[in-house]
């Protein structure tokens, strides 16, 4: 059976993030992407512009997907707090989902043109003042002790890099639990008076 043109366009993303992961970017051919995915080398050029385009569509790939799950937690019901305590584990969980694109996004940003990485971090930064302006509302609202609201989120955005590279899903904990312990330690750092209810509560009402 014939792929669309967005399946194949799909495949070619997921064989190139495969082999930029295993061989790194500068180490993989497109010659080899095109083998990866049943295409002739001519026939990739009907889906990418060059070897620099695919990789932007890997990293902006995987930080849209990101953005629209955060988006999606930050409309979970509840005060400021509660939208955090989503936001923070979706970061989680899409990190420890999602190394490899993590690993490439965090390895290859350089190997980009300027405009393409203006690209990448205006997204990225997105993604980061989202996470900021509701840690700056929760201090307002007094339901945490802000130190400083920048720092905090980039103790939440390390958590997800840092998880990336160690997460292995047959690993001592699961991770709901992983998931869990990072949230609530998050939270503590904020001094949220409740955070370990918070964060069970939620798990409950799964």
């Amino acid at each position: 059976m014939a792929r669309s043109g967005k399946n194949t366009a799909r495949l070619i993303r997921e064989k190139a993030t495969e082999l930029f992961f295993q061989k790194g970017y500068a180490g993989t051919s497109l010659r080899e992407v095109a083998a990866a995915t049943g295409l002739q080398i001519g026939s990739l050029y009907n889906h990418i512009a060059s070897k620099e385009d695919l990789l932007l569509q890997v990293m902006g790939g995987v930080i849209d997907d990101l953005v629209v799950e955060q988006e999606a937690a930050m409309r979970t019901e509840g005060d400021v707090v509660d939208k955090l305590r989503a936001v923070i584990d979706c970061h989680v969980r899409f990190h420890a989902q999602h190394a490899p694109e993590v690993h490439i996004g965090n390895s290859n940003l350089s190997a980009l043109s300027d405009e393409a990485r203006d690209k990448i971090i205006e997204k990225r930064n997105t993604y980061e003042r989202n996470i900021q302006r509701l840690v700056e509302e929760a201090g307002r609202d007094g339901l945490a002790s802000v130190l400083d609201a920048r720092l905090h989120t980039f103790s939440i955005l390390g958590m997800g890099t840092h998880l990336a590279g160690w997460y292995r899903p047959e690993g001592r904990l699961s991770l709901d639990e992983i998931s869990d312990a990072y949230t609530t330690l998050a939270l503590r750092e904020l001094k949220v008076s409740d955070a370990d209810e918070r964060v069970s509560r939620a798990r409950h009402a799964i």
